[in-house]
């Protein structure tokens, strides 16, 4: 089995590789951006308190950001370390690899656990200013977040499993099934049982557990190349090491997201208007336009894998190939979702508002902040490329700066100059695009650089794979 997906990676046209490993890793990236979606859709949607609850949900989100962030990085660096290691046929590894997988998701665990219980209350009061109600609906529903965010991280486990033996199409359904039963139960536990902001959080947290139950199934009973006996859950140093000597550039990258949106709702707090107005519709919109951006990281992920292969076989027509066809990749998914927010910003933002009354306004400023921001999404997918490129031929520090540019350095000052102006709900939204065309631009710059060192010293070797 390994040894035809090796000589897939080595032979397969390029552009037909990405997308049938693509669209999997597509699927599942914007499962988990729509567990958000989904929640704020039916919470500001609760009436008079809509407003108040989505300011809530959005000075959490920064966290459940985190959550991801740290899932994704151990993921990446089990998913490279799995692979590696059954294609040398060191089961033994393998097997104590996942095992230290699953060690490593019941810390860190204990360690958003600890937070929900002591800092839940301390973090939403740093951003929500005196607005005690924001405060109690923000830490009932980050403390149920965090308290119960095994599904959450246990998941990014066991889903790395599936991926590292080629059964993608099982973890996708796992994400299915999590995302499905988070919708039922976000009507049932909101409206029916009348659960508020609660409700909101126990049907992310029940959604996340049917994804986890249904990856654990599909692994123990299915995944035969990797013995799931518990004597192998014991810690290894070294193995742990390794693991994040991968996985800890992804995990920085995809925490710089919690760090821009905890840096923009403290901004928008301040800023000279209606901060629940503003704060909530950044909200809502950085929910939505995470469709984009996670679309964008799957195909990153994808030009990792392929790229990657192909760089340590040095056949430098397929790494060019492969740097041509992820990038265009790219941009053509970012671009059609862009088209499609521009076209159906109103409908896609009249979502969170169907109840209509205290929400309309949010509803207006989400429609301009769709409109205006979805100008940078191709550029955001560019860099976003380019990012998945530097990390395939051993670059980590590279695509940090990248990811530090587009979203704290060129953001920031940019956001605060707009909140000083006269019409900050519509001037605001323009920093997003400003910020991804400076970083696209410069991104080119550190892409030619790189190339120069590390492809253009490359002799072509062309290999016939058996």
């Amino acid at each position: 089995m390994i040894t035809e997906q090796k000589n897939k990676m080595a032979n397969s046209p390029i552009n037909k590789l990405f997308w049938e490993m693509g669209l999997p890793m597509i699927i599942s990236m914007v499962l988990q951006a729509l567990y958000n979606v989904v929640d704020s859709i039916f919470v500001t949607n609760m009436g008079e308190q809509g407003i108040i609850a989505n300011q809530a949900l959005t000075l959490a989100f920064p966290i459940q950001i985190l959550i991801i962030a740290v899932g994704v990085g151990t993921g990446v660096g089990l998913n490279a370390l799995l692979s590696k290691s059954l294609g040398e046929k060191n089961y033994d590894k393998v097997n104590r690899v996942a095992g230290n997988g699953i060690f490593l998701s019941i810390c860190i665990y204990l360690v958003f656990l600890i937070f929900g219980i002591f800092g839940a209350r301390w973090f939403i009061s740093a951003f929500a200013g005196k607005n005690e109600e924001v405060i109690n609906l923000g830490t009932i529903y980050l403390k149920i977040c965090t308290c119960f965010s095994l599904g959450a991280i246990g998941f990014t486990v066991y889903e790395r499993f599936l991926q590292s033996t080629g059964k993608t199409m099982l973890s996708t359904i796992s994400q299915i099934s999590g995302a499905v039963t988070n919708i039922v139960l976000d009507y049932i536990f909101i409206y029916p049982c009348k659960m508020g902001v609660a409700g909101a959080a126990w049907a992310t947290v029940v959604g996340q557990f049917v994804s986890l139950g249904m990856a654990m199934i599909f692994h123990y009973l299915l995944n035969k190349e990797i013995n799931g006996n518990i004597k192998f859950i014991k810690p290894n140093f070294e193995l742990i090491k390794a693991i994040y000597n991968i996985g800890i550039s992804a995990a920085i990258m995809q925490a710089l997201l919690s760090v821009m949106m905890a840096g923009m709702n403290a901004i928008l707090g301040n800023a000279n208007t209606e901060p629940s107005i503003l704060v909530g519709a950044f909200g809502i919109y950085y929910k939505i336009q995470q469709i984009a951006l996670f679309s964008a990281f799957g195909l990153s992920n994808t030009i990792i894998s392929i790229l990657s292969f192909n760089y340590g076989m040095k056949n430098k027509d397929r790494i060019n190939t492969a740097i041509k066809c992820g990038i265009v990749d790219v941009l053509i998914v970012t671009f059609i979702l862009s088209l499609i927010f521009e076209i159906f910003a109103n409908p896609i933002s009249s979502l969170f508002g169907l109840t209509g009354g205290t929400t309309r306004e949010i509803i207006d400023i989400c429609t301009i902040a769709l409109r205006i921001a979805s100008i940078g999404y191709i550029f955001m997918g560019f860099s976003i490329a380019i990012q998945g490129i530097l990390q395939s031929i051993g670059y980590a520090i590279r695509p940090l700066i990248i990811s530090l540019l587009r979203l704290v350095i060129f953001v920031f000052p940019v956001a605060y100059v707009f909140t000083l102006l006269n019409d900050v709900n519509y001037l605001i939204w323009w920093t997003f695009p400003i910020a991804e065309i400076i970083t696209a631009i410069i991104s080119v710059f550190i892409l030619k650089k790189s190339y120069k060192e590390k492809i253009e010293i490359i002799e072509n070797k062309k290999y016939n794979i058996v």
